[in-house]
């Protein structure tokens, strides 16, 4: 019976400590992956590409608010093309699931479009994180709603 009592301590014991570990990680994920998030704005602000190329998979799928489906060649020319004179996220959200996470938030951005036309966005966005063989985050997919006013 003392056995019995003991090995289900240390059983107890072991789950609270990975369970513990566990919600560490998570935490450290979220603040990784938030990190890229701003990344990724960061290269919007700044009309910088270069910033966004390494957060995107070589398989990315960006599907936008006007439901045109892009790689990552195309969402690329897209950002280098697309010039932003401000451009900011709110309420940005980060929920782990193992090696995969899901980011959501809001965009606002003004601007002009890879065509020279004026750029007014309003949006809601969600993007897909995997963490990839070599350890590093990627983005995998992004969707964007437009936000009715």
């Amino acid at each position: 019976m003392k056995r019995s009592l003991a090995l289900l301590a240390v059983g107890l014991l072991s789950l609270g400590i990975t369970s513990w570990l566990h919600a560490q990680t998570a935490g450290e994920t979220e603040k990784a992956v938030a990190a890229l998030e701003q990344q990724w704005l960061q290269s919007q602000k700044t009309n910088s590409s270069d910033l966004l190329l390494p957060l995107l998979a070589d398989k990315f799928v960006e599907t936008g608010s006007d439901g045109k489906v892009m790689d990552k060649a195309g969402a690329l020319a897209t950002a280098k093309a697309t010039k932003y004179a401000a451009a900011e996220y709110d309420d940005v959200k980060v929920t782990v699931f193992g090696n995969t996470v899901i980011a959501t938030g809001a965009f606002k951005g003004k601007g002009t479009d890879e065509l020279g036309k004026p750029l007014d966005v309003n949006e809601r966005w969600t993007d897909t994180w995997v963490k990839m063989p070599n350890g590093k985050w990627q983005c995998v997919a992004s969707h964007a709603s437009a936000v009715k006013n």
